[in-house]
């Protein structure tokens, strides 16, 4: 391989890789960015912000990771939106690659799962490549504060609800809607490659 091409394939890698993932106690970037919600409305992570802390997820509609966690997800965050923490569900994904994670798909799986927060378009990939997240789903949760305080999974058993012996996701959500410390602050993200537009 010539010294050119090595060139030009490090060039086209560092426009496709995200950047580093967001580091703990590291506040969110692109808070004030406008992403299209599921009802139209332009919202971005600062307007959904809670007095208690803040929840971003990168999911999508066609990842079987995203789809076996996502009943868990609209549960955590259906009844965490009640206690202080505002959610906002982030699609990453360019439909191009995926017809499933459409707009449209967006909105009727929003409805099947009953998300009572927002779910919204990150077109171009931006917001995502800004937190360095890679994969669908993958939570960042933010204290008051707006520091990073937990970053990865949701739980230890995407297949079986009943199964999961280690909730990492609500154990966080809880220590932070109680204004506790985070005992588990990192796990490793499980899930698809988020597919970045133009990529």
């Amino acid at each position: 391989m010539t010294t050119r091409i090595m060139a030009a394939l490090l060039c086209i890698a560092a426009l496709t890789t995200p950047a580093v993932a967001l580091q703990l106690g590291t506040p969110a970037p692109q808070r004030e960015t406008k992403m299209r919600n599921v009802d139209g409305k332009e919202l971005s992570i600062a307007d959904v912000a809670g007095s208690k802390g803040t929840l971003v997820i990168f999911t999508c509609n066609h990842c079987p990771w995203a789809k076996a966690w996502e009943t868990r997800i609209a549960e955590l965050g259906n009844t965490y939106r009640q206690r202080g923490i505002g959610v906002i569900a982030i699609n990453a994904n360019d439909p191009a690659e995926h017809a499933e994670d459409s707009f449209d798909g967006m909105v009727q799986r929003a409805k099947d799962k009953n998300f009572q927060f927002p779910y919204v378009v990150d077109k171009g990939s931006t917001v995502a490549k800004a937190f360095g997240a890679e994969r669908t789903p993958e939570a960042f949760l933010f204290a008051a504060d707006g520091t990073l305080v937990y970053h990865g999974t949701i739980d230890d058993n995407a297949e079986d609800a009943s199964a999961v012996k280690q909730h990492y996701l609500r154990d966080a959500l809880e220590s932070v809607a109680s204004a506790q410390p985070v005992a588990m602050k990192e796990t490793k993200a499980l899930g698809c490659s988020i597919k970045y537009y133009g990529s």
